[in-house]
């Protein structure tokens, strides 16, 4: 696995992969419902890669395949961090997360919230965000 700078050309594979993690990584945490809201399948390609190119944002790629990404902004922000189901627990999450290495805060599901405190993160709080009309939990979390 080696993590290269974010394309534009990604964005759409970034966008299957999130939906497709959402929709299967998270299933255990969250219901249809929420994960429909969370991942509707819509994503706005062109605010994504605005987004991706404003921040430092990295792609995973193994064997030519992506795998993993995650993105920066300049406070600080740890915006998104997404890994395809199959690659889950192989070093991929922490592989993003160390070569991003000033991330202080982020909005961490209630999946990936041990992943962040087994890095030394703690929550600030818990709270509801509402997304299409329907509530998720995620934490607030900084290091």
């Amino acid at each position: 696995m080696y993590l290269r700078t974010y394309r534009s050309a990604d964005c759409p594979a970034l966008a299957r992969l999130f939906y497709d993690t959402v929709h299967t990584v998270n299933a255990r945490d969250y219901t249809r419902q929420q994960l429909d809201a969370w991942a509707d399948g819509q994503v706005d390609l062109a605010a994504w890669d605005a987004s991706f190119l404003a921040h430092t944002t990295l792609v995973a790629e193994e064997d030519g395949r992506i795998v993993g990404f995650a993105d920066l902004a300049e406070e600080g922000y740890l915006d998104r961090l997404y890994v395809r189901k199959d690659y889950q627990g192989r070093g991929v999450a922490t592989a993003l997360c160390d070569a991003l290495a000033g991330a202080r805060l982020t909005h961490a599901s209630r999946t990936a919230k041990p992943f962040f405190e087994k890095r030394g993160w703690r929550v600030v709080k818990e709270q509801q965000v509402e997304r299409h009309g329907v509530l998720l939990t995620n934490f607030v979390m900084e290091r």
